[in-house]
This record gives C-alpha cells, structure tokens and sequence, in this order.
C-alpha cells in the first residue's frame, strides 16, 4: 500500500464507519481490511487509530498477535504447510523444507515476484491426510518431499495464463 491514496483512505474509513456502532469493533474492522487489501501496514493502523482511539500498540498487538493478519503483502499463493503433530510425525518438516528450498524463501516470507508466500501452520484439522497443505483454500493431502516441485510448477503454469 506505501504510502496510503485518498481512495485507501476512504475505503478504510468506510469499513471503520460500519462498524461505529459495535463494542468492540477492533477485530472486525482489521479482518476487513485484511480481506479488502491483503495486510495491514503501520500507516493503516495508525489511520485506524485515529478514527477509533484505539492506541496504536493494541492495534498492532492484535496485528500480530493472530497469524490471519500480516503486515506485509502476501504472494498470490499462499502455502500453509501444517505442521501440528500428526502432520510432523508424517514429515510436514521436510515438506516445509522442501517448498523452502525450491522457492528460495522461509516461513513467512513472500518470493520476489510475489507469486508464492510460505506459512508454517498450527494444526488445519486435517490430522486424517497428514501431511496436509493447504494454498488458497485448496487443501492437499498426504503431501509427499517428492509432489513439492510438481505443486509449485502446477501453480506457476496457472499464473502464468
């Protein structure tokens, strides 16, 4: 987002004014904005400051707190790759590791084209088809060392029609 247009600004404001009436409207409003730009950089939490009074820090506590929200932009494929204990102890580390190597990033760190962001997952509830991956919704079952290349490969051939 750099360095916010009035037409960010506006949005944003809209989403804080629908929520004016609400309680607590902090999580609603964040999780708003995240569906609307995809991260929630400083400059919007300060701006959501203003328009609330909530402090800044508690905003960013929230911020960074639940792993739904970033502060940076994520990639147009986001690769969760479970790793709660029944997808470990069925090698969701070395599949991690794997889709680490190939796309030359960590967990949580976004590749430069922004194609591919790389998260480490708690447990997805899918203890049944571990090791599970899921990337943007799509969920992979008993995701092998061996798939990891052909997954990738799959996803760049699609961003590229």
């Amino acid at each position: 987002m750099g360095h916010l247009s009035m037409v960010a600004k506006k949005t944003i404001n809209e989403i804080v004014d629908r929520y004016k009436d609400e309680e607590t409207p902090l999580m609603l409003i964040l999780s708003d904005i995240q569906k609307e730009y995809g991260y929630i950089p400083l400059e919007v939490q300060e701006l959501v400051s203003e328009r609330t009074g909530i402090p800044v820090a508690e905003i960013y506590g929230v911020v960074t707190f639940y792993s739904y929200f970033s502060l940076k932009p994520k990639g147009k494929y986001v690769i969760g790759v479970c790793l709660g204990t029944a997808c470990y102890v069925k090698g969701s580390q070395q599949v991690i590791d794997k889709f680490s190597e190939l796309l030359h990033i960590k967990p949580g760190e976004t590749t430069e084209d922004g194609l591919f962001t790389l998260d480490a997952l708690r447990c997805i509830g899918a203890c049944g088809i571990a090791p599970a991956v899921s990337i943007s919704g799509k969920v992979y079952s008993k995701v092998s060392v061996n798939e990891v290349p052909q997954i990738i490969e799959s996803y760049r051939q699609e961003a590229q029609k």
